[in-house]
């Protein structure tokens, strides 16, 4: 196809992808509105070797996702309830809490979603330290060479809202909008496709060279 002929295309049906990308940006926004505010609090704790050598180094790396196993251990999260004396079970507060290890750079990431952002930041504080205070415990029972050191590295100091984002979803259902308009006109265009409504269509299809054509039928004023 020619460029005058998807110019034409966009002319006569270009209000179909207008309007989709409308209707799907404005449902975004409105589900949005509907959405439960949610917030997430994170906070990273380091992993260090007393000795720093290629084996300590190794067994770090090892060690961080048996922590990541740990700090999700029914131990840990009933201590975490205990102290910030929180009103759900062990299973509840999982599904709000993510353990994520970076072996790249021995630090372990707690984020924990609230609807509360106090209360995200209090679980993700004290889930923490009581990780901590059961490494410390640990390590007094090791000698000082093999002990693993565990530290905040990175407090809790924002607590920012993961959701609603209505202006977020209104752009996602404007693009995703754009995106069904093209392919309904390509879908008309495809269904039309063998109506030959011109001269210039006629030639095209045939090979031929149009004499003539029956004028429309004149409508009476």
């Amino acid at each position: 196809m020619e460029l005058n002929e998807y110019i034409a295309i966009l002319r006569k049906r270009g209000w179909i992808i207008i309007l989709t990308a409308v209707l799907t940006a404005l449902a975004g926004w409105g589900i949005s509105r509907f959405q439960e505010p949610m917030y997430r609090a994170s906070i990273q704790v380091r992993v260090e070797p007393a000795r720093i050598d290629w084996g300590n180094v190794n067994a770090v790396k090892t060690l961080l996702r048996s922590y990541q196993v740990l700090i999700t251990s029914q131990d840990i999260v009933e201590e975490v309830i205990r102290r910030a004396q929180l009103d759900m079970t062990p299973e509840q507060l999982l599904s709000l809490m993510k353990v994520d290890p970076d072996e790249s750079n021995f630090t372990i990431r707690i984020d924990v979603e609230n609807r509360d952002p106090e209360v995200a930041k209090r679980i993700a504080e004290t889930t923490a330290q009581v990780f901590i205070e059961n490494r410390e415990q640990w390590n007094q029972k090791q000698r000082r060479e093999d002990r693993v050191d565990v530290s905040i590295r990175n407090h809790v100091t924002h607590v920012p809202l993961v959701r609603p984002k209505p202006k977020m979803n209104a752009l996602a259902g404007f693009v995703l909008g754009v995106l069904i308009g093209v392919l309904i006109v390509l879908l008309l265009e495809w269904i039309e496709a063998d109506i030959l409504r011109t001269p210039e269509a006629v030639e095209r299809a045939l090979g031929l060279a149009t004499l003539g054509a029956i004028p429309g039928e004149r409508r009476g004023r």
